[in-house]
Order: C-alpha cells, then sequence, then structure tokens
C-alpha cells in the first residue's frame, strides 16, 4: 500500500509539470483482460482512483503542507483576527505553496522512476526505489536525527549506513514529527511581536483607569497596521521556504 502512495503522489505532482501536453485516458471495462498490457492499463485506473482518496493523506506525511497550514494557524490567533483569513484561503494557500515547493523533487522521482517504468524500461522494484529516494532525501533532509533516531530505537533497528537503508516507515513518522517541532517553533517566534503589543496597550489603558475596555479592540488595529506595513505576508513565505532544506 505504501508503494502504490508513494507512486500515485509522484504522478499527481508530476502533472502539474508535464509540458508533453498528453492528456492520460481511462476506459472502464469489466471484461477480463486478454494481455498483460490490458492488465497493466487497468492496473493505471486503479491506482488514478486510489490518488483520489488517498491524496489528503499523502499531502499531509510526505510534504511540507504540515508546516506551512500550522504557521498560518499560528499567525491568524496571533493577530487576533478570528476567521479572517479564512480557513479554507489558508488551507489553499498553504497547498500551493506544498505544490510549489514538492514540484521538483515530484518531477525527479518521475522522471528515474515513472517514466521508464511505464516505458517499459526498467521493472517495478526499481522503479519504486528510484521513485521513493528523492521523497526519501527531502525527508531526511528535513528531519532532525533525534526524531530518526527515536523510531529506529522503537523498531529496534541498527544504526543506518546509507539513507537507502532506512525505510519509508520510519522515515516518514519522524519527518512528520520533525515538521510539528518545527512548525511550533516559528509560531512561537510570530507570536512574541504581536503579544509584545497585547501587553503594552494592556498597560496603558491600565495606567489611563480604562479597565473595563478589552485591550483587543485597541491592539488589533495596531497589529494589522504594522503587519501590513512590514509586507508580513512576503516576509513570513519568503522566510518558511527558505526553512526548508
Amino acid at each position: 500500500m505504501l508503494r502504490v502512495i508513494l507512486l500515485t503522489l509522484v504522478a499527481g505532482v508530476a502533472l502539474f509539470g508535464a509540458q508533453d501536453g498528453a492528456i492520460p485516458t481511462m476506459n472502464f471495462n469489466l471484461s477480463a483482460p486478454d494481455t498483460p498490457q490490458q492488465l497493466v492499463s487497468s492496473l493505471n485506473v486503479l491506482i488514478v482512483l486510489t490518488l483520489l482518496f488517498l491524496a489528503p493523506s499523502m499531502v499531509l506525511v510526505m510534504t511540507t503542507f504540515t508546516r506551512f497550514v500550522i504557521v498560518f494557524g499560528f499567525l491568524r490567533q496571533a493577530l487576533g483576527t478570528q476567521q479572517v483569513p479564512p480557513t479554507q484561503l489558508l488551507v489553499m494557500l498553504a497547498m500551493i505553496l506544498t505544490f510549489f515547493v514538492m514540484e521538483p523533487v515530484g518531477t525527479k522521482a518521475y522522471e528515474e522512476g515513472i517514466k521508464p517504468y511505464v516505458a517499459q524500461e526498467i521493472g517495478y522494484e526499481e522503479a519504486f526505489t528510484k521513485t521513493a529516494l528523492p521523497f526519501k532525501n527531502f525527508m531526511v533532509r528535513n528531519t532532525r536525527e533525534k526524531d530518526l533516531a527515536l523510531f529506529l530505537r522503537i523498531r529496534k533497528m541498527e544504526n543506518p549506513k546509507t539513507i537507502a537503508d532506512v525505510p519509508l516507515s520510519v522515515v516518514i513518522p519522524a519527518f512528520v514529527i520533525s515538521e510539528l517541532k518545527t512548525a511550533f517553533e516559528i509560531g512561537f517566534l510570530l507570536f512574541l511581536p504581536f503579544l509584545v503589543i497585547d501587553m503594552v496597550v494592556a498597560s496603558i489603558l491600565m495606567s489611563m483607569g480604562m479597565m473595563m475596555l478589552p485591550p483587543v479592540m485597541i491592539s488589533l488595529p495596531f497589529k494589522i497596521l504594522i503587519f501590513v506595513l512590514i509586507d508580513g505576508w512576503n516576509l513570513l513565505i519568503g522566510n518558511l521556504i527558505a526553512s526548508i532544506k
């Protein structure tokens, strides 16, 4: 199942970078296949349908989507704007940035693994190995050694000599918790300047004897103004992408 997930993920990402203009066709036929090529075509249809169901979970665990969406959520909480920007917009922005970051990885995996396999130049096992390697390299680069060692100890495995020796079942959970920690660290740094603004406004209101006035009503416009003046979205997205190795 993990191999099907990886192959379908690469196929979906590679479509964004395809330049040959070829559009795949599907033929839903319930008759028994007469040749191996017909069986392969039927399996390709199954893979495409599997992609439709598993794409959300694949995006969450094997890409930078987790980091983006959590940081955007922290930013909205720090600004105190409640439902602005809307959750749907933040999720779509995280998805677009995820495809932007992962497109080179998906294209490389497609060129080295999927494309030769479709052309019947290599076998399935070799295609899976070559397809998985770019994703594995990407995840390992963005995974802390401590997190990777945790799952190796849980599996009671020896220290690997190369990346190829680390199974995907170990790399993926280590990558996920590393992304969570990185996202929370960035979120903490985002909260600090806005927290200072809230404290300053609250102190001023208390010194003026206006304790019944909620500080959020006064600090919110200032936080939005400062975020716009420093071009916050440009700085945030630029530094988020720069933090990805």
